[in-house]
């Protein structure tokens, strides 16, 4: 008998070690609405914006049901960086807040997204969960609803192109929410916007 590397010296083996499953991934719960902001100023914004979208549409127990027009803003972080390209999905999900969001963060890796860069600063692409059904959270690794989504115009105007009746749980109905916000530019002027 052999010796393995992780036992102490000089104990055996009583066989070849077991071979380590990964977990199994959890059931799809039933679906829930959620509704996910995505956003690009880097490596050509509006192609990893739409990508991204494709993407979405191809998560496990998701649907993507709608996604709003592509919109142009303002950064609001760092002065001298490029616009931001934004837009909205909604989803219809059987994955759980938490499992969703690693989805989202492992499509961001996939654009190039570096996390712990700059805060505001310009990236590839920025996937943040907006609303989960009714669900809340403050836990500092989930925040849902998304902290700062009634005042961000970036935000706002692409929901409101598709829920504008969307309660939004602790702060209202997104129709309400965007009276007095400046409305955002298309990024496309004049074609199609998605």
């Amino acid at each position: 008998p052999g010796e393995r590397a992780d036992a102490p010296a000089g104990a055996e083996l009583a066989g070849p070690r077991a071979p380590r499953r990964a977990p199994m991934p959890s059931r799809p719960r039933e679906p829930v609405r959620a509704y996910v902001g995505l956003g690009s100023n880097l490596d050509d914004p509006v192609a990893q914006v739409r990508s991204a979208l494709d993407e979405l549409g191809e998560l496990p127990h998701t649907l993507r049901v709608a996604q709003s027009s592509l919109y142009r803003s303002p950064p609001m972080g760092p002065a001298g960086q490029p616009d931001y390209v934004n837009a909205v999905a909604v989803l219809d999900t059987g994955l759980e807040p938490r499992a969703l969001l690693r989805e989202l963060q492992a499509i961001e890796a996939r654009h190039g997204r570096v996390r712990g860069a700059e805060r505001w600063g310009p990236r590839t692409l920025d996937l943040d969960l907006l609303v989960y059904g009714d669900w809340r959270s403050s836990d500092p690794g989930l925040t849902v609803p998304h902290p700062g989504i009634g005042e961000r115009p970036f935000v706002l105007w692409p929901l409101l192109e598709v829920a504008p009746g969307l309660r939004v749980p602790g702060l209202g109905v997104v129709r309400a929410l965007v009276r007095g916000l400046d409305p955002l530019q298309p990024a496309l002027p004049g074609g199609s916007q998605r």
